[in-house]
């Protein structure tokens, strides 16, 4: 007989953590006012927070909350401070998404439960074991995942996994967008984004996707030995969190899937056109587009609904903690003396690679699915390998060995083992997302050399010690999509240009302007980049040629460009 698995809520506020529990929730995750991945939600002040741990515990349900983005160097202390006082205060668990913060609180705090965030970008065991080994004991798998890859991951993990079953659905996977932060100037990766997906493009909402309902798969779920069922919404009301959760409630305690009737009835309480279940299901089509319309809306005002507190099993529980007497300093890597220039590029077609390439650049990167080894010394991993896939990408990778690929970018924790055992020389990417001193000097003795996140300014760069790498030229990928968009670009409002191209089986969205700073080497210079790295989208051979050399000369550019600040 399999576990009874976890019913997980959302509280944005005091009154919705009341009307979760009311709802029947055996835990409760909530956001404080700092490094909290919604922070446009009321969220919890210090002494609500208390309260907050104190009602649960009381009610026999644990709380966790989120510290779930990325930190900076500066910031470091205000969010270990925090973690300590959560601790002492008896949160249950934290549900972290920056590496370098992981490793902190757990060298200070062993006994602390941490939970990986689907922000860490974990979608294979591989993942999941890596995770174990830093002190992680659940990991938040990917909202993109089939059933049969949840299956897999939940078999082969070490870890618990906690997944998705309601609420919305972001279109890139979680982690790696970077749309609102470098079109718009709010990191989505720092609890800011202002949500471009749910924008018009090509006069259509191409990115805008219906709500996740997986009520109708609890059982395949339960069997399955999902640790954890999350519904989300801390942006959302009481009212909707009482009426969601109370309906998983029932249908786990009787051991069934929901009817039509009833998910018809969470429909009305909120949803974006419906729902979906594609990803689970694995049938990925237009059908999981919707938007929230006027009706939806109109459906919602009419819904009046009374809370009554459900029987639970739960019983009342206190949890002491007392605080370690001796506080860690955090340490901050010192700069190296400059080393020797170096200049790597990523290419997305083979036929861009200029002839002066082999040249310039001392790894030249190509896709796995197009590698060749006359043009390329290095191969890019495919941004995600669920555990379905990875047969047919270990042997795709072995053959790109045997072609001559020396060097492997790495953008995923999940894909560390896996180049290691194929002999592969390694090298970090930005989709790790690396912003801060401490997970840059883990990285350090897993990678020759490591491309901090694109989201930093210049001077949280020359904070990060040690060598580093930097993205000084292209178009960055702002987005990974598991569903295909069925164009080669996206307009906005604004006549902005996104091209988007295939990676695999994912399509990568660019943007619609390079980065450009040919002509300002002297501050990446002062910041500490001696390691620059290039991309190239959509540029032709003699367009990557003339890149190359105006660097090389340091001379600016007439193209509309973006600047790193």
């Amino acid at each position: 007989m399999n576990k009874k698995p976890e019913l997980l809520a959302p509280a944005g506020s005091p009154e919705a953590l009341d009307a979760a529990l009311a709802g029947g929730a055996d835990a409760v995750y909530i956001g404080g006012t700092l490094f909290n991945a919604r922070m446009n939600a009321k969220n919890f002040e210090r002494p609500a927070l208390l309260q907050a741990v104190e009602k649960c515990h009381r009610s026999g349900a644990k709380l966790y909350v989120t510290l779930n983005t990325l930190v900076l160097d500066r910031q470091m202390k205000d969010a270990l401070d925090f973690a300590a006082f959560l601790y002492g205060a008896g949160v249950d668990a934290l549900i972290v998404a920056d590496l370098g913060l992981s490793l902190e609180i757990h060298r200070r705090l062993p006994d602390f439960p941490l939970h990986a965030s689907t922000q860490m970008s974990g979608h294979n065991a591989e993942a999941a074991r890596f995770l174990h080994t830093l002190g992680f004991e659940r990991m938040v798998c990917a909202r993109e995942l089939s059933g049969e890859n949840i299956r897999q991951l939940v078999q082969n993990s070490p870890i618990e996994i906690e997944a998705f079953v309601h609420g919305a659905l972001c279109v890139c996977h979680s982690g790696q967008c970077l749309f609102s932060s470098i079109v718009g100037g709010r990191s989505g990766n720092r609890g800011e984004c202002a949500q471009p997906c749910r924008l018009p493009y090509n006069g259509k909402y191409p990115l805008s996707l219906k709500d996740n309902c997986l009520a109708g798969h609890l059982q395949e779920l339960t069997k399955m030995g999902v640790a954890s069922l999350k519904i989300e919404g801390r942006m959302k009301s009481a009212d909707y969190v009482y009426a969601v959760v109370s309906t998983y409630r029932r249908l786990l305690d009787e051991n069934r899937d929901a009817t039509g009737e009833e998910i018809g009835r969470m429909k009305e309480v909120f949803s974006r056109s419906g729902f979906t279940d594609g990803y689970f299901t694995g049938r990925i089509s237009n059908e999981m587009l919707g938007t929230r319309t006027k009706e939806n809306m109109q459906e919602s005002e009419k819904i009046r609904l009374t809370r009554t507190a459900l029987p639970t099993a739960r019983s009342p529980y206190e949890l002491h903690r007392v605080l370690p007497l001796t506080e860690e300093s955090y340490r901050i890597l010192k700069n190296p003396p400059p080393p020797k220039k170096k200049r790597s590029a990523r290419f997305y077609r083979v036929s861009s690679i200029p002839e002066n390439a082999q040249r310039e650049l001392s790894e030249i990167y190509l896709p796995l699915d197009i590698f060749d080894g006359k043009k390329a010394n290095g191969v890019l991993f495919p941004p995600v390998i669920p555990d379905l896939e990875l047969p047919l990408a270990k042997e795709k990778l072995q053959k790109a060995r045997a072609a001559g690929a020396i060097h492997a970018l790495i953008g995923n924790i999940g894909q560390i083992a896996l180049a290691k055992e194929l002999g592969f020389r390694l090298h970090g990417d930005y989709r790790l997302n690396v912003t801060n001193s401490s997970a840059a000097a883990f990285y350090e003795n897993i990678f020759e050399d490591l491309i901090l996140s694109p989201e930093l300014i210049l001077p949280q760069v020359r904070d990060i010690g040690g060598e580093k790498s930097f993205i000084v030229y292209g178009r960055l990928p702002l987005m990974t999509l598991e569903k295909p968009l069925g164009t080669d670009f996206l307009r906005d409002r604004r006549n902005a240009v996104f091209p988007v191209l295939q990676e695999g089986k994912r399509s990568l969205v660019f943007n619609s302007l390079p980065i450009y700073m040919g002509d300002r080497m002297k501050l990446l210079k002062e910041a500490g980049i001696y390691n620059e790295h290039y991309i190239f989208s959509t540029e032709g051979p003699k367009e990557c040629e003339t890149v190359l050399n105006y660097y090389q000369k340091g001379l600016p550019t007439k193209r509309e460009v973006r600047r790193i600040k």
